[in-house]
């Protein structure tokens, strides 16, 4: 049973250690332009994924109107009339 206790302390103390580097981020040179930098990449993510649900929306709506414009071609293809016959070529004039 040391095993689980020896693997705690590692986690441990990772976390310790992330947590120091998080507090000495401030004092690296260029640190608050990558952490506005992340920050601005964030937010571009997130109003892409919006987008992209929007544009789920509109392609749900496109196909069922696709749908319909397909039973409306198919209803209006069986009741059409027969198309007008052709009238004959004029004949040329003789002079």
């Amino acid at each position: 049973m040391a095993e689980p206790e020896r693997g705690q302390d590692i986690f441990s103390q990772l976390a310790d250690r992330g947590q120091d580097v998080i507090g000495r981020i401030s004092e690296i040179p260029g640190a608050q332009r990558f952490a506005e930098s992340a920050a601005q990449v964030k937010e571009r993510a997130e109003e892409l994924q919006r987008r992209l649900r929007g544009l789920d929306v509109l392609e749900r709506r496109v196909d069922a109107l696709e749908r319909k414009v397909d039973e409306l071609s198919k209803t209006k293809g069986s009741s059409s009339r027969k198309p007008a016959a052709k009238k004959p070529a004029p004949k040329p004039k003789s002079s």
